[in-house]
């Protein structure tokens, strides 16, 4: 177990997006760097460009480093590994830019290296825009896919997480059709021991984990689909087969309300939308009369990875990018949930 402060490396996300001004707002507290060291790895003159949106200026300063063992840990000096990859001046906020694309990517590809290194102990990402990477020729369509790639590892699972409400999801970036056929008994068995696994990192031995149905009413015997009688209950009883506490399928509309009730310690949820409208609608409160999100919590887990990852659950937000008001609150769970599994590994 580690006892000294872990290095949260924290990686800026698209230039054209909110990363840079919730990284600015959420370094403003003074309360995180009594848990550990934060390095950001970006660019230090959008990041000043940040600090100023944010109203910081005076508050916070950027230390601008070569590399992770030039570290300050002083609340109000930003740590920064400058990438200087892209021209400030060229950032449009709120637009789609290949090199905003290709320079989330480097972001990325640093922080990895890092983090396998053991120079940093976690990574938390900041929100990329997928159409710009994919126009800088990114191959994958998210963070999930190509941090897998980065480490070498085949067998992977995104968790969601706000509060009592875990879930982690048997496929993510698919059309309905492709995730469908995704549904199969040794993919949901795999989802089912990260999750069983990530459990025990947190605290959680004794772990209690409900399987969502695929189809309405979890199929209703058959009635509404196959997929559960003949993928989702052999991955059940081969995971209760290797002593871990699952049930299900439980239907699709009940399941979430369970593990928030505290029935169960954490969800699988068939596929993207399943498990993201269940987080995103107790973690996200919007108001109609200012038209914005007056809370945004949750935060990101890629599971099965040799290192740790933890991330934003929202995405750039480029309708409020460059005007200083995004909401910092689930990077900063994304931190405190990467230091305590940094402190637990």
């Amino acid at each position: 177990m580690l006892k000294k402060k872990p290095i949260i490396g924290i990686t800026m996300g698209d230039p054209a997006g909110v990363g840079p001004e919730i990284i600015a707002k959420a370094l403003s507290e003074k309360n995180l760097y009594s848990i550990c060291i934060p390095l950001v790895i970006g660019n230090a003159e959008i990041m000043a460009k940040a600090i100023a949106l944010t109203e910081s200026t005076g508050r916070l300063s950027l230390n601008s480093l070569a590399s992770a063992a030039d570290l300050t840990n002083k609340h109000g000096v930003i740590n920064i590994l400058n990438l200087d990859n892209i021209d400030a001046n060229s950032v449009i906020y709120g637009e789609i830019n290949a090199d905003c694309g290709q320079a989330a990517i480097d972001y990325i590809k640093k922080a990895a290296a890092l983090a396998l290194s053991g120079e940093i102990q976690a990574m938390v990402t900041c929100p990329i825009h997928k159409e710009a990477i994919k126009e800088a020729g990114c191959k994958y369509p998210g963070h999930t896919e190509l941090i897998a790639s980065l480490t070498k590892t085949k067998e992977y699972a995104m968790m969601l997480a706000d509060g009592d409400l875990k879930i982690v999801h048997v496929s993510l970036h698919l059309p309905l059709s492709e995730a469908q056929r995704r549904v199969k008994k040794k993919r949901i068995l795999t989802v089912i021991k990260l999750g069983n696994e990530l459990l025990a990192k947190i605290g959680i031995k004794q772990s209690r984990i409900a399987v969502a149905g695929f189809n309405p009413h979890a199929g209703e015997g058959g009635l509404f689909g196959k997929e559960e009688e003949k993928e989702i209950i052999p991955a059940i009883l081969s995971a209760k087969k290797e002593g871990i506490n699952v049930d299900g399928p439980i239907a699709p509309d009940t399941i979430f309300s369970k593990v928030r009730g505290g029935e169960y310690d954490l969800a699988v949820a068939m596929y993207h939308d399943q498990g993201h409208i269940a987080v995103k609608a107790v973690g996200f409160s919007y108001d109609q009369k200012s038209y914005s999100w007056t809370s945004i919590s949750g935060v990101n887990v890629t599971l099965g990875l040799p290192i740790i990852r933890t991330s934003v659950a929202h995405g750039v937000a480029f309708d409020r990018a460059g005007k200083g008001s995004a909401n910092p609150q689930s990077l900063k769970q994304a931190i405190r949930f990467a230091v305590k599994l940094a402190r637990n590994k």
